[in-house]
């Protein structure tokens, strides 16, 4: 696991306790996973600042009801170039509800939302 240190934003850790929470280096980010599930990744680096913030893993279908809730959420757009619609939603790391936004956010993961949170597919190399 990352040290405590190393992670952007790592308050949240403190508002995902006590959830069994794994947490892997991904594309310069860190990824957290509950159970199976990847559900955040955080994200604070020089290049692409629009994306620093912290992503939640979603899905199209519940775009609509999360922005409800969380009028800051925004796509992803490093993701695809801004072009049509990701899995993703973040806050980013200017938005005025930034830190309030971030521990609802792991409160929802904390009871389960249905609305948070991909099983990754397995690439084939290791599902073989």
């Amino acid at each position: 696991m990352a040290r405590k240190a190393q992670i952007a934003f790592d308050f949240i850790l403190d508002y995902l306790h006590p959830l069994d929470v794994r947490i892997k280096p991904m594309f310069g980010c860190h990824a957290f996973y509950v159970n199976e599930k990847i559900v955040l990744v955080t994200r604070k680096k020089d290049n692409h600042q629009e994306a620093n913030g912290i992503w939640i893993a979603t899905s199209p279908e519940h775009h609509a009801s999360l922005n409800r809730q969380f009028p800051s959420f925004e796509p992803v757009s490093i993701l695809n170039e801004g072009k049509g619609e990701t899995n993703w939603r973040m806050i980013h790391e200017s938005a005025d509800d930034f830190e309030e936004s971030a521990i609802r956010i792991c409160e929802l993961v904390k009871q389960g939302d249905v609305r948070i949170g991909k099983i990754p597919k397995r690439s084939m190399k290791r599902a073989k």
